[in-house]
């Protein structure tokens, strides 16, 4: 039986002294795709942020296993360095690094190994192509001065490049055109294969059109209230999440 990527157990997260996420229960095996979806406020982002270690929250109780190590309480770069990734909702602009030079340190870091300019300048304009991203890109400082969708592409270069063994996306779709998603939900099906696995978290399905949906989770109210195949999408699609909330 194949092992868990991913496992979260009975986890509560709080800010502030509020309870936000309330027993989330959560098994990501590799080669999985899974989807999570909710309303406006049920959590979705915190439970991004939690996974990937942001500091501002408490983990009040449960556990996080990435494979068989326990990182609950472990800082970010150390679950990045495991092959843990996050696409933010919204994606920070870094002035001073350029593109090309963050991602370079970045896969130095995550592989441990030297990385070749040239080999690695020819890789990230391949990459750069796939995502209909002008190479001038490359030499910009990160997300200084970009568009919503051009940082949207930009998160996705970075998965394309650092091929982490766990890509979570938040929201990644969100506020881009027809022809982005379709470039960006391309990009996603290229990097999926049988030794990783992706989450995404939207409200919206138009990304998940070409992608082979595993599992999909209603979150509503810290919670999960209903997990099912990609049927569960087409049901969101045509009726809202009324009709899954009104069960819970």
């Amino acid at each position: 039986m194949q092992k868990n990527l991913l496992t979260v157990e009975n986890l509560h997260v709080s800010i502030e002294g509020k309870e936000i996420l309330r027993g989330i229960n959560l098994q990501v095996k590799p080669g999985e795709v899974h989807v999570i979806m909710g309303p406006n406020g049920a959590g979705k982002s915190t439970l991004a942020n939690v996974l990937m270690g942001d500091p501002q929250y408490s983990v009040d109780s449960g556990k996080i296993y990435f494979e068989n190590d326990d990182i609950t309480y472990e800082k970010p770069d150390v679950r990045a360095r495991k092959g843990m990734f996050l696409s933010f909702q919204v994606p920070e602009e870094i002035s001073g690094i350029t593109v090309e030079n963050f991602l370079r340190f970045a896969k130095a870091a995550y592989t441990g190994k030297d990385i070749q300019l040239l080999n690695f300048r020819r890789e990230l304009k391949s990459k750069m192509q796939e995502l209909d991203m002008d190479e001038s890109y490359a030499s910009r400082y990160l997300n200084v001065g970009f568009s919503g969708g051009e940082k949207k592409k930009s998160e996705i270069l970075q998965l394309s490049v650092l091929n982490p063994r766990l890509a979570i996306l938040d929201e990644t779709d969100s506020g881009l055109d027809v022809d982005a998603v379709k470039i960006i939900s391309e990009s996603i099906l290229k990097y999926k294969n049988e030794s990783n696995a992706v989450i995404i978290i939207t409200h919206i399905t138009r990304i998940l059109q070409n992608l082979p949906v595993d599992y999909v989770h209603i979150l509503a109210e810290g919670t999960i209230v209903k997990t099912s195949d990609a049927s569960l999408v087409d049901e969101i699609s045509q009726n809202g999440f009324s009709s899954v909330l009104e069960e819970f």
